[in-house]
Formats: structure tokens, C-alpha cells, sequence
């Protein structure tokens, strides 16, 4: 059973996440809301109610950590992880399990998005749809920081709870390692016999470490976190040098992308989710984008999958395809066919998660020619 954070334990939260400052007076937890309760369930209202619970708990410490404001800010969902946020917010309080999406126009305190981004300097978002990519974005825009949380459940709360200092530092060496690489191979083996790479260019790219610590303005990104990651070359000058094969495993289901030019451009498995996959692949074309390559490390601190993106990639190696932009990249929401398209998909390895496909290697190409092994078995040779 996993038991919610005290005051002291949140207030501590802030305080090692954000490092605050005097130029820090008002906290926001926002929480997207289903449309109605048919479209509710119980992980989303289980989390409402803890956002709640901490907005409320941490209004009761703030002077300790020299706040003058918490407030807890809802709006309606936008349907799918990384999509733009509406235009207007609202501010909350009352019975947070009986608010839905379809009744905000009910509701007094509206304020507009800028006007949000304006009154807070810092902003914790566990949310049932990813804000990560439009919390990014706007973070640089209006100087906030963010901690972003999207399926956020009970079971994570041990996460928050780990030496984030200490993960700080393992995952900046990745970041300076993928920083001075040009390219990476990863090969796979699936049941243990058939082998398949692939290469991924990463010149003219910088990587980024996610160590769950935002002390300066302008940044946003996961909590719980602990992991670097980097945006593949994806040819906006000229050719990506990225091919290979990338084996995904849905269900009991291996499906083997083709990757050219950093793109997936053909499915070369047959089955139920490999058609589903060549379908997406050709009728959205920014789904194909590989856009991320991550490196997890709360793996060494014995955490397990919990079924959600927001802790699972962090445990190991993760791709990801879709939308780029929030991490450096160049595919946006304009790229899509329609804002509601707009995907940023993680397919993580762990053995857990994809039982059929093992992760041999990992190694880094540098500019002068040296080469270096930085994971074997999915596990990391660097720490």
C-alpha cells in the first residue's frame, strides 16, 4: 500500500525540485477534467483528488517555503499527450470529484492560459493527458517552471521520495556523453535469436538531462524523472543518416519498423498490430518521426513499470515517435493532419514491458572515430 506524501514531505518536494527563490510567490497544481462522468475512471479521479489534496496541504506550509499564493487550476482535457492547452483556465475550489469538463462554464474564476502562465512562477501538472510539450514551450515564453506529471498514480509516490541530487548527476553524464556523440547503434535480439540494429544520427543535436530538478526559470519537465535524452538528426539540412530496424513488441506482438531518414517508412512484420502500425505510418506521416531517444536510470533504485509512461521511461532505454519540437527537434503540431493527431508515443525497454526483445548494446560514435559501449543487457558499463 503506498501512502500519500505528509505536508513536510511536499513542502520539502517543492523545495528539492525548485529551489525557490524570493522571486517565487505563487504556486499552481493544475488537473485536466473529463468532459462528463462517462468519460471519467478511476485512476483520473483517484488523481484529482490527490492534486487536491496537495494543493491544499501545501497551502497550509507555504509561508515555510516562502510563497505568498497556492492555487489548484483546472481545465478540460484536450483528448490526447502533448496536444495544445485551451484558452481558458479556471481557478478551484470546492468538491474536485464532482467538477467535469462540461460544467467549467458554470464556474466564476476564469482566467485566461496567459494570464496563468503570468501569475505563476511555479507549476506542478499531474494530469490524465501529457502537458509536457505546451509546458515546455511556454515555460521559455513567460519564464515559469514546471514539473509535469501525466498519469501520476499512488504507486509512484516512492518516486518522489529518492535522492534527486544523486539522480541528477547520473543523468548529466549521459547527457555529456550523448553531447559529444555523432551517432548511436542499438542492437536487439527478439527470443533470443533473431538480431536487428539500428543507427541514429546525432549530429547537430544536443541532448537534455531530466533529473527532476528545475531550480531556473524557463524550464519544464517530468516528475518523478531520471533520464537524458536527445533528438535524433531528422534531415532538416540534409539526410539523416538514421536507418536500421526497430522492433516494438504490442501484446505478444513484434512489429519491426523500417527506419530511413529518421523516419519509420515501412512495417516489415505481419500481424494485427503491424497493419494497425502501417496504417498510422502512412497515413499520418509525423507519427513515423523517431523523435527521442531516452535513457532511464530509477531502474538501479529498484522500481518496478506501473503501467504509465510518466515512471516506466525511466527505468531504461526508451524511442519514441511523433512529435519533437519540446525537446529541440522540428516536428510540431503543425505537422499533423490535425491538432487532435498529435502523438509523442515512448516504446520502453524493459523486460518487464517488452518480454520478447532484449537490448544487447548501446554504443556512442564520436567525431574522432572513437567508439564507446554504454549499456549491455540493458544495462548501463558507465556508472
Amino acid at each position: 500500500m503506498h501512502t500519500n506524501l505528509s505536508q513536510t514531505e511536499l513542502a520539502q518536494l517543492v523545495k528539492s525540485v525548485f529551489s525557490p527563490t524570493e522571486k517565487d510567490k505563487s504556486l499552481a497544481i493544475m488537473v485536466d477534467l473529463p468532459a462528463s462522468p462517462q468519460e471519467d475512471s478511476e485512476l483520473w479521479e483517484k488523481r484529482r483528488k490527490l492534486a487536491y489534496n496537495w494543493a491544499q496541504k501545501l497551502d497550509n506550509v507555504k509561508n515555510s517555503i516562502g510563497l505568498n499564493r497556492v492555487t489548484f487550476v483546472v481545465y478540460s482535457n484536450v483528448g490526447n499527450n502533448n496536444a495544445d492547452l485551451p484558452d481558458n483556465f479556471y481557478n478551484f475550489s470546492g468538491k474536485i470529484s464532482d467538477l467535469y469538463a462540461d460544467s467549467l462554464h458554470l464556474l466564476k474564476n476564469k482566467i485566461t492560459i496567459e494570464e496563468f502562465f503570468l501569475q505563476n512562477q511555479i507549476i506542478i501538472a499531474p494530469t490524465e493527458f501529457s502537458a509536457t510539450a505546451p509546458l515546455k514551450l511556454n515555460a521559455k515564453k513567460y519564464g515559469f517552471r514546471a514539473a509535469t506529471m501525466p498519469g501520476f498514480s499512488e504507486s509512484m509516490i516512492p518516486a518522489l521520495k529518492l535522492d534527486y541530487q544523486e539522480i541528477n548527476g547520473m543523468v548529466n553524464k549521459i547527457k555529456t556523453l550523448l553531447d559529444k556523440g555523432t551517432g548511436l547503434e542499438i542492437s536487439f535480439t527478439v527470443d533470443s535469436k533473431d538480431t536487428y540494429k539500428v543507427f541514429f544520427d546525432l549530429r547537430f543535436r544536443t541532448a537534455h538531462a531530466s533529473g527532476g530538478r528545475f531550480p531556473e526559470p524557463g524550464h519544464a519537465g517530468n516528475l518523478p524523472s531520471g533520464e537524458a535524452y536527445i533528438v535524433p538528426y531528422e534531415g532538416e539540412n540534409e539526410p539523416s543518416r538514421s536507418s536500421g530496424i526497430v522492433p516494438v513488441q504490442f501484446d505478444n506482438e513484434v512489429v519491426l519498423y523500417k527506419i530511413e531518414n529518421n523516419k519509420a517508412v515501412g512495417i516489415l512484420s505481419s500481424g494485427k498490430y503491424s497493419d494497425e502500425e502501417k496504417i498510422k505510418i502512412s497515413s499520418e506521416p509525423a507519427y513515423s518521426n523517431i523523435a527521442e531517444l531516452g535513457f532511464g536510470v530509477l531502474k538501479k533504485y529498484g522500481l518496478k513499470p506501473v503501467n504509465s509512461i510518466l515512471l516506466d521511461e525511466k527505468l531504461g532505454l526508451h524511442i519514441a515517435f511523433g512529435r519533437s519540437d519540446h525537446f529541440g527537434g522540428i516536428i510540431g503540431v503543425k505537422d499533423f493532419s490535425s491538432p487532435d493527431k498529435v502523438v509523442h508515443i515512448d516504446r520502453i525497454y524493459t523486460s518487464e514491458i517488452q518480454n520478447r526483445i532484449n537490448v544487447d548494446y548501446v554504443t556512442l560514435f564520436y567525431e574522432d572515430g572513437e567508439k564507446e559501449l554504454i549499456m549491455k543487457n540493458s544495462d548501463y558499463l558507465i556508472f
